[in-house]
């Protein structure tokens, strides 16, 4: 069965990094659209970053355009999200998403992805 599985968060101050990875299973890798999202409390899902599948191209939110970066290495079943300059307002579950054909007009809604990992806390306090 597929399994996606997020390690990497914790408690880091303001200013700090993080880097966040995502290990699947079960899929194709290389084909498939890696997309990570966070939801914080009382907020809805949102939309941090994408690797397309078969060529990798990637996008990021305006929020963490030049603060994050997303990664893949397809050899090892393995998507990153190094996560720098880290504000409060940062703070949220961040989630690992699988999806195939996603079109680029949709890479950022989250419906559009088939497979969801479990999630991994990321809390930026002083």
């Amino acid at each position: 069965q597929v399994q996606l599985v997020e390690s990497g968060g914790g408690l880091v101050q303001p200013g700090g990094s993080l880097r966040l990875s995502c290990s699947a299973s079960g899929i194709t890798f290389s084909r498939y659209t890696l997309g990570w999202f966070r939801q914080a409390p009382n907020k809805e899902r949102e939309f941090v970053a994408v690797t397309r599948g078969n060529g990798g191209s990637t996008f990021h939110a305006d929020s963490v355009k030049g603060r994050f970066t997303i990664s893949r290495e397809n050899a090892k079943n393995t998507v990153t999200l190094q996560m720098n300059a880290l504000k409060p307002e940062d703070t949220a579950v961040y989630y690992c998403a699988a999806g195939q054909r996603i079109i680029l007009s949709n890479v950022r809604n989250g419906a559009a992805y088939d497979y969801w990992g479990q999630g991994t806390q990321v809390t930026v306090s002083s």
